[in-house]
């Protein structure tokens, strides 16, 4: 029996949200095969979005995994 090799494609953007609890996080999300930022809202099943290098009140450099449904809005940084 063959195993294929998966291969992922990195593409990393910087984004601010924020949630429903009133917290602002900074942090880098990867689109992957995904085309835009809004993909991963839009076109994606998963319920979760991750962050790396996520900012959040004291922590730096942390890596968050966030229900969507608690997020108010998202805004790419270009």
């Amino acid at each position: 029996m063959q195993e294929t090799a998966r291969t992922y494609k990195r593409d990393f953007r910087n984004i601010t949200l924020r949630t429903t609890d009133g917290s602002t996080i900074r942090g880098r999300v990867n689109l992957g095969v995904k085309e835009r930022v809004s993909d991963l809202f839009t076109r994606s099943e998963q319920p979760f979005i991750i962050l790396t290098d996520a900012s959040l009140r004291d922590g730096i450099g942390k890596v968050l995994f966030i229900n969507k449904a608690h997020i108010v809005w998202a805004e790419p940084e270009d």
